[in-house]
C-alpha cells in the first residue's frame, strides 16, 4: 500500500464526528475546517494539495490546489501527523447534520466519484482531484455541472454527506433513478447520466424538477435523503417568507402567545 493504514471509529448519529487513530509518523489529511480536537503529540501542518505526491514540485503543488479550487474547497489541507510514540488520536467533525461514510477504496477499485462538497478527510496518500462529465446534457443538468470530486488511492477516505445515506449495490445493467441532488458518490465502474422527466404535469406540478439521474451498474452508489441545497432552501423560506398558518385565527393567537 502507499496510502497510510489508519484506523478509526465514528461516533454520534444525526451529527458525527470520526477519530482516527494514528501510529507513530502516520498522517491524515482533511478539509480545511473539519478539525475538532487532536491528542497533544500530534502535529498539525497546513499544505496546498493532498500531500499524495510529495516530490511534485512547487507547480505540481500548486496545479493540485488549484483543482481543489475548481470543485469549490479551499487552496489547503491540513496534515495531522502522530509525532509521539503510542497510538494518537485526532477527531474530525460533519459540518451538518447526516452522516459519514467511510470508503476503502482499495476494495472499490481505487476510485470513487462523488459531489464536490462530500470529502471529509482520508489517510495521507490519497489523492483528492476532479472528475469532469463527459456527456454536456449530464455537465449542464446533473446539479452537479461538469466538475465532481474523485478521490483515488488504496487508503481510507471519508466523507460527508446530508440526513440519512442509503448505499446500493447496482447489479450490470440494473438502472436506478435518482433527484439529482440526493447522489453522493458512486465507484467509478457505475454510467451516471441524466433523464428527463416526461409529462407536462410532471414537469409543470410535480416540484421534483426537470431531470432525474440515472445510474446504471454494475458497482456501488450512494444516495443521501437530505442535500445540503435543499436543507438551506428550506431554511431560507421559512426565515424570509410569511409562516403558512399566520392566515388562520388559530396561527394568529399562536404568533400572540409565543411572542411573534
Amino acid at each position: 500500500m502507499r496510502n497510510h493504514e489508519i484506523d478509526y471509529k465514528i461516533y454520534g448519529e444525526e451529527i458525527q464526528i470520526v477519530e482516527i487513530e494514528l501510529d507513530p509518523q502516520e498522517t491524515a489529511v482533511a478539509e480545511s475546517g473539519s478539525f475538532m480536537m487532536m491528542d497533544q503529540e500530534i502535529q498539525m501542518q497546513t499544505m496546498f494539495g493532498d500531500g499524495s505526491q510529495p516530490n511534485q514540485g512547487l507547480f505540481g503543488k500548486l496545479l493540485s490546489a488549484g483543482k481543489r479550487m475548481i470543485t469549490g474547497e479551499s487552496l489547503f489541507m491540513t496534515a495531522f501527523t502522530n509525532m509521539g510514540q503510542g497510538k494518537k488520536r485526532v477527531s474530525f467533525a460533519a459540518p451538518y447534520p447526516g452522516k459519514i461514510i467511510p470508503m476503502d477504496l482499495a476494495l472499490m477499485g481505487g476510485k470513487v466519484i462523488c459531489q464536490k462538497d462530500a470529502f471529509l478527510c482520508a489517510a495521507k496518500g490519497v489523492s483528492i482531484g476532479i472528475e469532469w462529465q463527459r456527456r454536456l446534457g449530464t455537465g449542464i443538468f446533473g446539479g452537479e455541472g461538469f466538475i465532481m470530486q474523485k478521490l483515488e488511492g488504496d487508503g481510507l477516505a471519508f466523507v460527508h454527506a446530508g440526513g440519512l445515506v442509503i448505499e446500493k449495490e447496482l447489479q450490470p445493467g440494473e438502472v436506478l433513478k435518482i433527484d439529482t441532488g440526493c447522489v453522493v458518490a458512486y465507484t467509478q465502474n457505475v454510467d451516471f447520466d441524466i433523464e428527463f422527466i416526461k409529462g407536462i404535469k410532471n414537469m409543470v406540478f410535480g416540484g421534483e424538477g426537470l431531470f432525474f439521474a440515472t445510474l446504471r451498474g454494475p458497482g456501488k452508489v450512494w444516495i443521501q435523503s437530505l442535500p445540503i441545497s435543499r436543507l438551506a432552501g428550506r431554511i431560507i423560506a421559512y426565515g424570509t417568507g410569511p409562516r403558512k398558518e399566520e392566515g388562520s385565527i388559530l396561527g394568529g393567537l399562536g404568533n400572540l402567545l409565543d411572542g411573534d
